[in-house]
């Protein structure tokens, strides 16, 4: 009864636009004070301080200052001339680009956010200007750039793999085939499109075009490289890969392009720090709750309820599914996985899910809540660029959603999808 008070309490708090960390939080502390009394308040502080300073999620506001130094320094604008160059040609050329780019920019940036606010402002205006609708451009860079907590590094990846106490890595290495599978899908969609609507070419293709934009380029090009294969490779962890991918971008940004000066840097650094205090508040207070939880036993008589309708994994998966995708549509990414992956475990462990199967399962769920009304976090930020209406937008959009939803079908029900490199390479 208590537990269920809590979890009103939280939905309460959300519908009347409090900050669904200090909803957490509030609730946490409030079901401590009726269960445990004033002698529970002193450990407060500290159960949020040990929440938020795990060594793993370090890695998160370093990989949030790598996308925000990228997008003050020219490299996305590079990434975007580099694609163009290579495809822009073809019939709905620019569209591609803007899927391609995505793809690229998600080997970086780990944020789809990140990502509609590198290529938005860029992609958009140039779609229009060819005469593409207002409401497809805003969808196919809507869409395409969630791709981002897909192919890896990953920010929600992250933080599953540390609320299911799995690797960072293997999480990593899970995503990249079906990263690319809802990539390539949406650069098929996107040609279909083309033929259907006779979307505009771009220039034809030059070689000599091509290789300039290559060698400018280039730079951009090997941070992929350094931060996946350094990761993949065992080099360096994913914490020292996220420093790394810093590291890297400064250099590229300071001393190869010239674009980065202090005043752009002082810029990435404050939103970095913003974004960062935004995901950091979340996990201290879902810790909070955590622990409440925990001592009241809610992840297991949640399995244990579930277990005793079924024990069958794929009915289990189809039940997970569509509750992940219910929440996905009222909480962000990294609330809904500090929020419900911890209760859900037990469940998941209870039938026999590989965890890092199920991350990858969470982690496209929530790639579609970012895309679906009322909350859409990467949807709206978009029609803010594209000064669209976001239904009508949603309605371009839904050809997109399918495609995400097609690949969350098949990761779901093939399981060697996303373990066939986890099992080669670690196991």
């Amino acid at each position: 009864m208590a537990e269920g008070l809590v979890f009103v309490c939280v939905l309460v708090l959300v519908l009347i636009n409090v900050p669904i960390a200090i909803a957490l939080g509030v609730a946490a502390v409030a079901a401590m004070l009726v269960s445990q009394g004033t002698e529970s308040l002193p450990n407060v502080a500290l159960v949020m301080y040990q929440g938020a300073t795990n060594f793993p999620l370090i890695a998160i506001p370093l990989f949030i200052l790598a996308g925000a130094i990228m997008n003050t320094s020219g490299i996305s604008q590079r990434l975007i001339d580099f694609c163009s160059a290579l495809i822009g040609f073809m019939r709905g050329g620019l569209a591609q680009v803007n899927v391609v780019t995505s793809m690229f920019f998600a080997e970086i940036s780990g944020s789809a956010v990140a990502d509609v606010a590198a290529t938005g402002p860029i992609l958009i205006p140039a779609m229009k200007k060819q005469g593409y609708s207002g409401p497809f451009t805003a969808a196919v860079t809507s869409s395409t750039a969630s791709l981002a907590i897909i192919i890896p590094p990953s920010i929600p990846m992250i933080l599953y793999a540390v609320m299911a106490g799995t690797s960072v890595v293997q999480m990593f290495v899970a995503g990249l085939i079906p990263g690319l599978i809802a990539g390539l899908a949406m650069c098929a969609l996107c040609y279909w499109y083309a033929i259907r609507h006779n979307h505009p070419k771009g220039a034809r293709f030059e070689l000599r075009r091509a290789w300039a934009s290559f060698k400018d380029t280039f730079w951009a090009l090997t941070l992929p490289l350094i931060i996946l294969g350094g990761i993949f490779g065992g080099v360096v962890t994913a914490t020292e890969g996220a420093a790394l991918a810093v590291v890297a971008a400064l250099f590229i940004g300071v001393f190869i392009y010239r674009e980065l000066d202090m005043k752009l840097l002082r810029a990435a650094i404050v939103e970095g720090a913003i974004q960062t205090g935004v995901v950091m508040l979340l996990v201290a207070s879902s810790a909070l709750l955590g622990v409440y939880l925990t001592e009241v036993q809610v992840p297991q008589k949640l399995a244990a309820a579930l277990t005793n309708v079924t024990s069958n994994p794929l009915l289990v998966l189809a039940l997970l599914n569509v509750f992940f995708l219910f929440i996905g549509m009222f909480l962000h990414s990294a609330a809904a996985i500090i929020l419900v992956v911890p209760i859900v475990m037990p469940l998941v462990n209870a039938v026999g899910i590989d965890p890092v199967h199920f991350g990858i399962i969470v982690t496209l769920n929530l790639a579609i809540g970012q895309q679906t009304p009322p909350v859409a976090s990467v949807l709206m930020i978009t029609c803010s660029i594209a000064k669209e209406n976001v239904w009508d937008v949603t309605r371009a959009n839904l050809p997109f959603i399918g495609v995400l939803l097609a690949t969350l079908l098949l990761v779901t029900y093939v399981p060697t999808t996303t373990l066939f490199l986890v099992d080669l390479f670690y196991r």
